[in-house]
């Protein structure tokens, strides 16, 4: 998109936890109204991104940028922009789902019809309006899963962040929240997809980034990264690119697909 102020910008990200190092230069672009999946295996370092990009963890060193907003210098301008879906739910389960609702429109200072109108919206938008006054309790993970995204989206964000949204789901309840996070970039909101299921992110993500050893090492969508390592899906690029064999082989040059050499330090460190 050129021309487009990117809504995400990540130049040479650093961040350790004491004398172990999990982001070791990352650079990463995701442009406004796309979906981006961060792959990597246990560890890689995917959710200290996102607590960098949220304002939870303050980077060491480099530069990380959020719907135009610096997350160290404006924290609150970032805050202000994004929605964070975690790998826990947040939800409430002595409350019912419009009650959970309430309680966020109440944390965003919405007034008490313009709240009353937003919970209606998110409701029915992600087909909870059935199930609305009973308690979370008596929910399927699907459905709770479904009021931890309309609980992000309260505040309208640009930007929203979604940590391994679907772990612990069924197929059915999987796509289902698929089709809810299309409709959100149909819109116009992007997102950052953190996730295990690499079918997942096949089938949402414009552009799929791989990060292993603290660093980005391939960067395409899915069809050129599948092209560059001749794979036939998803799983077997990223077990090319994070088995420890692969540290002599090849990382995936960002926007083109192609590979390029790289050494077994760059990979693994």
């Amino acid at each position: 998109m050129p021309g487009t102020a990117p809504a995400i910008a990540l130049r040479g990200l650093r961040k350790s936890f004491g004398d172990h190092t999990v982001l070791d230069g990352v650079d990463l672009v995701v442009q406004p109204g796309t979906i981006t999946a961060l792959l990597g295996p246990n560890g890689a370092g995917k959710t200290t991104t996102v607590g960098v990009l949220s304002t939870l963890l303050r980077p060491d060193g480099g530069s990380a940028h959020v719907a135009g907003h610096d997350v160290v210098t404006e924290p609150q301008a970032v805050r202000a922009a994004i929605g964070v879906t975690g790998q826990a739910s947040a939800v409430d389960d002595l409350l019912t789902g419009a009650e959970n609702l309430r309680l966020m429109t109440a944390l965003h200072h919405l007034g008490r019809r313009e709240g009353r109108e937003r919970v209606e919206q998110l409701l029915d938008q992600l087909g909870l309006t059935d199930a609305a006054h009973k308690p979370v309790s008596t929910w399927s993970g699907g459905m709770r899963r479904k009021l931890d995204l309309a609980m992000t989206l309260v505040g309208h964000p640009a930007v929203v962040f979604l940590d391994e949204p679907t772990t612990g789901l069924d197929p059915r309840s999987r796509r289902t929240l698929w089709d809810e996070v299309r409709a959100l970039v149909a819109g116009g909101t992007t997102i950052l997809l953190t996730t295990q299921y690499l079918e997942e992110a096949d089938r949402l993500a414009d552009r799929v980034a791989v990060l292993d050893g603290g660093r980005i090492v391939a960067e395409g969508t899915p069809a050129e990264l599948k092209s560059a390592h001749d794979a036939g899906s998803l799983d077997d690029v990223f077990l090319r690119l994070t088995e420890p064999s692969t540290g002599s082989g090849a990382s995936t040059d960002r926007g083109t697909g192609t590979t390029t050499p790289t050494t077994s330090k760059e990979v693994a460190s």
